[in-house]
Parts: structure tokens; C-alpha cells; sequence
């Protein structure tokens, strides 16, 4: 029996000539944007099609169709496996999928990028790069200190992929890493391993938090007011998460009173950030636009990873980046 693969259209376009060397038994289902599968060119309803790998690529993020391709997910006939372009999976409708008993893999690619990400705001945030340039433009010979990543402590909630990039980078630098994370167990390279219930002292000791954790039950709303009480004075905080993690009425008043020297925001309650919210205007914020994940090597690593795993799969081999249906 042939192998059918779904793959948006618009990707079967563009990687066309690498589809095709693919193992001659497989059978490349193209999806358009309306939700519709392309059976021997033919519109198929999903209700009516079963597939075998499923493979959200990136085209769907920035088409903004993602919501009508995971529709269609949930609509279709079966699926085996299906492949996101996503990093965390808490959008309903993966929680849907998996009920379906549909395999999920998620992706590492944007790790690279985030990690460097974080680095950049750190350096930022250590280093008076603004007075520098003002000192430039008055032509005035004039020392600016600067605070050193080596010798602080670097407190990574969540090590998933991002979590493990960032550590390294951190490492790199002469930084000591605490983690964060379900299960406390050593990780080499790593100074402690705590978990949740466990933060507040690792809090105490951090001068740079980094949320890199996945948005669920346990960890929706968890910097809140307890949270800032436990930090160490001054702490830079940097969210590459998810919005929800954040109490913002608790971040902005712990950074009125200097708890948080300054928050790195990558991520929000509501995207786009709207015009009038007040993270725009405080000056111990800093604003991006869920862009940490947009590192000139990602989207090729997003395809990389679909032309290792699916041979993996065809193979019968354990797949790269699957999730437990219980961390869905």
C-alpha cells in the first residue's frame, strides 16, 4: 500500500524537485486553504480522506490559515502522524487532534533562533548601547560601563529544545544555569534542576529568568504576585513562552518597585499587542512582536526536519520531536 503524505500546496510547489525524491511508493496529498485535500487532482473532503502523514509547514503561519489547516485536522477521515511547524502545542485544537489518537511532532527548528534571541536581549539589557551612541554623535571620549554575563545566575523555566539552547549559550558565557522543569532529575551542565513547586528559592538566587516553559494548567498565570515577591532584587525577566504565564498586573508591579529591573517581552495575552496596552509605554519594557522565532535559519530547518522524520517514519523508527498526548 502506497504512503500518502498531506502537504499544503503552495510547499508542494515550492519544494517540489526535493519531494520527489521521496520513496516511489508515496503518495503526495496537496491541501489548499480552504481545508480541502487534492485527490488525483480532485477536491476530497477531509471527511472522506485518509491520510497517513500530516505535515503543517510554515506557509500555514504566514497565509494565517493555521486554524483552517488544524479544522481540517480534526475533520479527516484518519491520520497517522501529523507534523507541526509549531514549538508549543496549546492551541485547543492539538489537545483535539491527539483525542483522536492522531501521533503529534512538534518543532526544534526556531530553538536556534530563540536562544540567540534571548542572548541579544541580554547583552542589550547589560550593555548601555544607547548612551554609547549618544556619547558618538556628541563626539564625547567618555568610558561606559557595563555589566558581564560571566558570573551571573541564569534561571531557565522549561528545557524543552529552547530551554537547552539557551542553557548552552548561557554556559558559553561564563553564566551558572539553574532549570526549572516537570521532573528534577541532574541534567549535565546544569548547576540545579528543580521543579515547579520548588521555584521560589531558585527565584531568589536569579539574575536573568527566562520562561521557556509550555502554557498548561500548571503554568498558566505562574508569574504572578508570589512569583515577583520571591525574585532576587533587579532580576531581568525574559518571556519566550507564551503571554499566559505572565500575571501582567503582577509583572508591572514588580517593576515599579525595581524587582524586575527590566522585562524582554516576546509573547502576550492578545497578538497583536493592541495599540493602547501599557506594556507599549513603560520604560521597563521591552516590546517584539512574537518574533524571537524569526532567525534566517529557521525555515530551513522546518523543512529539514519534515525530510527526516518522514523517511523515519516510513522506516518504522521512533520520530523526532513526538509529544506524550499527556503534555498536549
Amino acid at each position: 500500500m502506497p504512503t500518502t503524505v498531506a502537504i499544503y500546496e503552495r510547499t508542494v510547489e515550492r519544494l517540489r524537485s526535493r519531494l520527489e525524491t521521496l520513496a516511489s511508493d508515496v503518495v503526495i496529498v496537496p491541501f489548499n486553504k480552504n481545508g480541502e485535500y487534492l485527490v488525483d487532482g480532485q477536491v476530497s473532503a477531509p471527511e472522506e480522506t485518509a491520510i497517513d502523514y500530516l505535515w503543517l509547514s510554515h506557509e500555514l503561519s504566514a497565509e494565517k490559515i493555521v486554524g483552517a489547516a488544524l479544522e481540517m485536522a480534526l475533520r479527516t477521515k484518519s491520520i497517522d502522524v501529523m507534523q507541526t511547524f509549531n514549538a508549543g502545542l496549546d492551541l485547543p485544537a492539538y489537545k483535539q487532534v491527539a483525542d483522536k489518537g492522531v501521533r503529534i511532532c512538534n518543532s526544534n527548528a526556531q530553538a536556534v533562533a530563540i536562544s540567540e534571541y534571548v542572548l541579544a536581549n541580554v547583552l542589550a539589557c547589560f550593555h548601555p548601547l544607547a548612551q554609547r551612541q549618544q556619547l558618538q554623535s556628541e563626539k564625547a571620549w567618555e568610558k561606559t560601563p557595563f555589566r558581564e554575563i560571566a558570573g551571573t545566575n541564569w534561571l531557565i523555566v522549561g528545557f524543552g529544545p529552547i530551554g537547552e539552547n539557551v542553557a548552552s549559550r548561557a554556559r558559553a558565557f561564563g553564566a551558572s544555569v539553574s532549570v526549572i522543569r516537570r521532573s528534577p532529575q541532574p541534567i549535565e551542565g546544569v548547576d540545579r534542576v528543580g521543579s515547579l513547586k520548588d521555584i521560589e528559592p531558585f527565584l531568589a538566587d536569579a539574575d536573568v529568568i527566562v520562561l521557556a516553559c509550555a502554557l498548561n494548567d500548571e503554568t498558566r498565570g505562574m508569574a504572578n504576585g508570589r512569583f515577583f515577591d520571591a525574585v532576587k532584587p533587579g532580576a531581568l525577566l525574559i518571556n519566550i513562552a507564551r503571554g499566559g504565564i505572565i500575571d501582567d498586573a503582577a509583572l508591572f508591579a514588580a517593576l515599579d518597585d525595581g524587582r524586575i529591573s527590566k522585562a524582554v517581552l516576546d509573547v502576550f495575552n492578545q497578538e497583536p499587542l493592541p495599540a493602547g496596552d501599557p506594556y507599549w509605554e513603560h520604560p521597563g519594557v521591552i516590546v517584539t512582536a512574537h518574533t524571537s522565532f524569526n532567525g534566517s535559519g529557521v525555515r530551513g530547518r522546518w523543512d529539514d526536519l519534515f525530510f527526516d522524520n518522514f523517511p523515519r517514519y516510513l522506516n518504522g523508527e521512533p520520530l523526532n520531536n513526538e509529544v506524550s498526548p499527556e503534555k498536549i
